[in-house]
């Protein structure tokens, strides 16, 4: 485990700032600052309460570094549950290194990646879920990922996981109570309420492990491929979504031959969109590997816009869409259908498209024309709708963390093997390793159960000053 014994500081904005922070903890948090720091019209620092606002300047010798405002938080009512100062100064970098070297001319050493929120988690101030929530909140780039973020720092995620290791206790109790009275006429739970009891916490770890796939879109991003034939508008409404000319139109097919990626918000949610090579035959070798980048891409979208054209015969856009169909490898990835062009239609063949389309495609057909802007309102509501966040309650629990899925996968394949037993009349003792491994993986989430590897990990990738 790091050690706690020492005091830390790192500054907490990047050079540049009007005003930086400069953050100091530890047990000689603030007799380390009164070394450098002289207040205008109060005595010292160290008689000073606890969220108290203090100004001076920060001084050695008879030189006076900068004029500044101290913050001083007292254990454990502070980020880090130990003392804490927090200096703002100006953003000078001269003035920002020349604090950072007084301090640690006075036995303050500098902060590592994420040691502060680490050692919040090992002071008890937060769990680790929570801890990487504020990584999570440090990134968030959407509204969306933002929500989540804030939702497992106060700590909804948490208290779900908490829940269910509880329910976990409960089971493990019965088992072992079983045992102990197995042998005289006490009867605390039969293995019908058992099973009942291990099928609610596997539903329930499974709903969890299966929001993954959502939580982990929202938090990077939700992959869109547009697709289709050469010359059918697919850079054209990529450029009409994005709002800029981000891909070169042109009427020469094949003109986009690698992939075009770049990203977009739409009601508060993160969308990454491809823009593909158009899919035909051609002997150009360059040409085919673009083609074959869109089916690399396509195979990992979560939704893909097929774009055709209203010229095109309702047969042959039933054929191209089937064809897409079979190359969807994910079944969950969504398929929209886009007619473009719809401007270059006589209005009574638009019409005949559009009753055709009802009887060969069940899902979602959008008619427009993409040069014009006013034509994409609809594409970005079905856009949204496909996407599914929509339905996604504003408080719910989402899984966004990698390591708490691999964690909860471990969970629901323990409780698997509890259920197994239970139904196949294996002897509590062996149903009951099953469901400690279980609570063990919750452990891992929240940090109950650790190790310095998995800390590591964990904090490493975090930013310094936090």
């Amino acid at each position: 485990m790091l050690s706690v014994k020492n005091t830390i500081c790192a500054p907490v904005h990047q050079p540049g700032s009007a005003i930086t922070i400069i953050r100091v903890t530890g047990p000689d948090a603030i007799l380390a600052c009164e070394k450098i720091f002289r207040a205008k019209k109060r005595g010292k620092l160290s008689r000073e309460k606890g969220f108290s606002l203090v100004f001076g300047e920060i001084f050695s010798g008879d030189v006076v570094y900068d004029e500044v405002l101290l913050s001083v938080f007292r254990s454990p009512h502070s980020y880090t549950g130990e003392d804490m100062v927090e200096i703002a100064c100006h953003g000078s970098v001269y003035i920002q290194s020349a604090i950072i070297r007084l301090l640690i001319n006075n036995g303050v050493s500098p902060a590592r990646a994420g040691e502060f929120t680490q050692r919040a988690f090992l002071n008890g101030k937060m769990d680790l879920s929570q801890a990487e929530a504020v990584a999570d909140l440090i990134s968030s780039e959407s509204e969306s990922a933002h929500r989540i973020a804030m939702n497992q720092l106060k700590g909804g995620f948490s208290a779900e996981i908490s829940r269910l290791r509880q329910e976990l206790l409960n089971l493990v109790s019965l088992l072992e109570l079983e045992l102990d009275f197995g042998e005289e006429d006490v009867q605390f739970a039969d293995r019908t309420q058992l099973l009942s009891i291990a099928s609610t916490i596997k539903e329930y770890s499974d709903r969890l492990t299966e929001s993954f796939s959502i939580g982990n879109a929202i938090k990077r991003g939700i992959p869109v491929a547009i697709a289709g034939r050469p010359n059918v508008g697919k850079s054209t409404i990529l450029n009409g979504l994005l709002n800029e000319e981000r891909a070169i139109v042109s009427e020469i097919p094949g003109t986009t031959r690698d992939t075009i990626e770049d990203t977009f918000t739409l009601d508060g949610v993160l969308f990454r969109f491809i823009d593909t090579a158009g899919i035909r035959a051609t002997d150009d070798i360059i040409e085919n590997l673009g083609i074959k980048k869109t089916f690399e891409k396509i195979s990992t979208a979560s939704i893909v816009i097929l774009v055709t054209e209203a010229s095109v015969s309702p047969a042959d856009i039933r054929s191209e869409v089937a064809a897409f169909r079979k190359k969807l490898q994910n079944e969950s990835t969504a398929l929209l259908v886009v007619v473009n062009k719809t401007d270059l239609a006589a209005e009574d063949d638009l019409k005949g498209l559009k009753q055709s389309l009802e009887k060969l495609y069940d899902g979602l057909v959008i008619y427009m024309t993409a040069k014009h802007a006013a034509a994409y309102s609809e594409l970005k509501s079905a856009i949204s709708q496909y996407s599914g966040v929509a339905k996604l309650d504003g408080t719910a629990v989402i899984v966004t963390n990698s390591r708490h899925y691999e964690a909860l996968k471990h969970v629901s394949e323990s409780i698997g093997r509890v259920l197994e037993g239970l139904s196949g009349s294996l002897s509590s003792d062996l149903i009951a390793i099953d469901a400690r491994h279980a609570i063990h993986f919750l452990g891992e989430i929240t940090g109950e159960i650790s190790t310095d590897e998995i800390l590591g990990n964990i904090f490493k990738n975090f930013c310094i000053g936090k």
